[in-house]
């Protein structure tokens, strides 16, 4: 129900009831503060390890405390990978989406906020020429005239219980969802990126020693053949090295299949299309970073994108919870409009034409059949349900940390034995081809040799792949530097 007031009462109205309930909004909803977590003393199941063991000759140390790295890539020391990287973030169609996507939201942020906060001010004009029926007892005739009118008017919504100021603390909440989203985004896109590009040359590496041992295997078949045809073997000698030498180049175009996948994926993070897609980098010029910072528990909360974008959610769901309370009180309007008419022109430009009228409305919710009630609760189910994502948020990213710091440990201790191995079978090998020239062995001896080294070497590929590409991943775990 609306009441008006006349023009005497207008004010007094409206200050006594910005009196009564200037502070009515503060207390509406929950402040929106993220709930407290625990903050382990180590990330995983086992304490942290300072260092890693020596791998290749790197020994990596984690920085326990140490800030994260903004351009983090770059500590890998490979000017083709940091050149790969710059031209995925300026070029990639997902990344400009997404800060276009929040740029429109900031947009609209400022569009709400002044439309809710300040008063609305319209100006208008009419001219219209009517015709009105004769009154039967003055006779027949009809009546002819014209209505000129311009005017002001102006509309303002008091923001007695904060239901305005709530709304826009809501909206500027998500905008800042998107913000730490856009971030996150460019962060992943980077990781994607070095993430594909060492896969990528890590698998040209594989496909060149799994070619060699091919034809090292199509070798040793042919010569076990012709063996054979001489009798110095079994049949079964024969067709077991030929069995061998198959199955291996069966695992060929599976390779050459991941390593075709991986290329066109990095092209299209990228930018590029596929048939443009960039030339593989050494994995052997791609530096394995020594010292990799391991943020604290407390630090990561305000470091990661993923768990900001939460905090800024639950303070979203926070402000909805004030605002469904705010719409089951009082609201007060305030109207205005000045301007000139009459029914010709000279009278609607005199002061004779001067027209103006001021008002006020106050309307209370009092039946909407429970739905008020109803939207409150569903506001405060969203606000659980927004706490209950962030703690989850956050011991997913400590789990992130945690998987991380132990696979870069596992992937030094692979690396070391398989490093071993292969310096080994390449020791085996060099004196059993040193042998070969004298005529000590035979040259399938040497054969043999070299396919211990090159299988040896596959397993050294792979485990140099896998620290690369875990050492990225922990690098992108730690998130942002956090901001004093």
């Amino acid at each position: 129900m609306a009441h008006v007031f006349s023009t005497y009462g207008i004010t007094r109205t409206a200050a006594g009831a910005l009196t009564l309930f200037a502070l009515a909004a503060c207390s509406f909803g929950p402040n929106g503060e993220p709930p407290a977590m625990p903050e382990p003393e180590h990330y995983g199941a086992e304490v942290q390890p300072t260092q890693t063991v020596p791998a290749q000759g790197v020994t990596q140390q984690f920085v326990v405390g140490a800030k994260a790295v903004p351009e983090w890539w770059k500590q890998f020391r490979s000017d083709e990978l940091n050149a790969l990287v710059d031209e995925g973030l300026r070029n990639s169609p997902t990344l400009a989406a997404t800060d276009r996507s929040l740029a429109a939201a900031r947009e609209q942020l400022r569009a709400q906020i002044g439309s809710s906060l300040l008063p609305s001010i319209d100006a208008g004009g009419q001219a219209t020429r009517e015709r009105a029926l004769a009154i039967p007892e003055a006779g027949p005739n009809t009546f002819l005239y014209d209505v000129f009118v311009g005017q002001l008017q102006a509309h303002y919504t008091f923001d007695i219980f904060g239901a305005a100021r709530l709304e826009n603390a809501a909206l500027a909440a998500r905008v800042n969802v998107q913000a730490y989203q856009f971030d996150a985004a460019r962060r992943a896109l980077a990781a994607n990126i070095v993430s594909a590009a060492i896969a990528s040359a890590t698998l040209r590496a594989q496909i060149d020693a799994t070619e060699r041992l091919v034809t090292l295997a199509n070798a040793q078949a042919r010569d076990t053949v012709r063996r054979y045809d001489l009798g110095a073997v079994s049949h079964s000698d024969a067709l077991g090295a030929q069995q061998s030498a198959a199955s291996l180049a069966a695992s060929l175009p599976g390779l050459r299949q991941q390593w075709t996948t991986t290329r066109h994926a990095l092209a299209v993070l990228l930018g590029r299309t596929p048939d443009a897609a960039p030339a593989d980098l050494d994995l052997a010029r791609i530096h394995v970073p020594e010292q990799v910072p391991v943020s604290v528990p407390s630090d990561l909360l305000k470091s990661r994108p993923d768990i900001e974008a939460a905090d800024a959610t639950l303070k979203a769901a926070a402000a909805d919870v004030g605002v469904a309370t705010a719409q089951m009180f009082p609201s007060l309007s305030l109207t205005a409009s000045m301007g000139q008419g009459g029914f010709s022109w000279p009278v609607a430009l005199s002061g004779a034409g001067a027209i103006w009228s001021i008002g006020a409305s106050l309307s209370q919710p009092i039946f909407h059949g429970g739905a008020l009630l109803a939207q409150r609760r569903a506001a405060v189910d969203s606000y659980d349900a927004a706490t209950a994502q962030y703690k989850q948020t956050v011991l997913a990213a400590f789990q992130n940390v945690a998987d991380t710091l132990a696979a870069l440990e596992h992937d030094a201790q692979a690396l070391d034995a398989a490093n071993f191995a292969a310096r080994s079978a390449r020791g085996i090998f060099d004196e059993t081809s040193a042998r070969y020239r004298l005529g000590a062995v035979p040259e399938a001896s040497v054969r043999s040799g070299e396919q211990q080294y090159r299988n040896a070497q596959l397993d050294e590929i792979r485990y140099t792949g896998a620290r690369l590409g875990d050492t990225a991943a922990l690098f992108q775990a730690m998130g942002n530097p956090v901001r004093e």
